[in-house]
């Protein structure tokens, strides 16, 4: 019997690799995609729903059909705000105003991908929950975010995909 060979793939990947970037353009017809800044976690899913397709002809075993996919992402983030004038960061700011909106207004476009370029990247649209975790007086801002994806979630070129990344500082 042969000693079956050991992958090449050693190193684990880090969940710190996704990037969440919100398209702040006015019209829409151009995409103006800007960092979301201060996630601290990030869980995209895409969940399915299965239907019971078994019939006479499976011989007893139970058959399911996907039907339906549904995507959302899960996020905590430190709520930033300037340095010097106090202001809250415009992306973070805009996904909380969607989140007390009606209609096209509680819209918001997003896409993520892997920052190192690998072929992980998606965009959709979707509606924010908007959470602040609240706390003790020596804690941090820190906010829980949701966007439940209203609509496909499209599998995109990764933005940075052959882009040399930055060297440590």
């Amino acid at each position: 019997m042969s000693t079956p060979t050991p992958p090449a793939e050693t190193i684990t990947a880090l969940a710190r690799r996704y990037r969440l970037e919100l398209d702040m353009s006015k019209d829409g017809t151009t995409p103006v995609w800007t960092l979301v800044p201060g996630i601290t976690e990030f869980t995209p899913k895409v969940e399915a729903t299965q239907q019971d397709v078994s019939s006479y002809d499976s011989d007893g075993w139970t058959e399911q059909a996907v039907t339906m996919l549904a995507w959302s992402v899960e996020a905590t983030m430190a709520h930033r705000c300037h340095p010097t004038t106090g202001a809250f960061n415009a992306a973070q700011e805009a996904l909380r105003k969607a989140s007390m909106s009606f209609g096209s207004a509680s819209y918001v476009r997003v896409r993520y991908y892997d920052r190192n370029g690998q072929p992980d990247a998606y965009q959709g649209t979707a509606l924010v929950t908007w959470e602040p975790d609240g706390g003790k007086a020596d804690d941090v801002d820190t906010v829980k975010v949701e966007l439940t994806g209203s609509g496909p979630l499209v599998e995109i070129p990764n933005p940075v995909a052959g882009v040399t990344p930055k060297a440590a500082a």
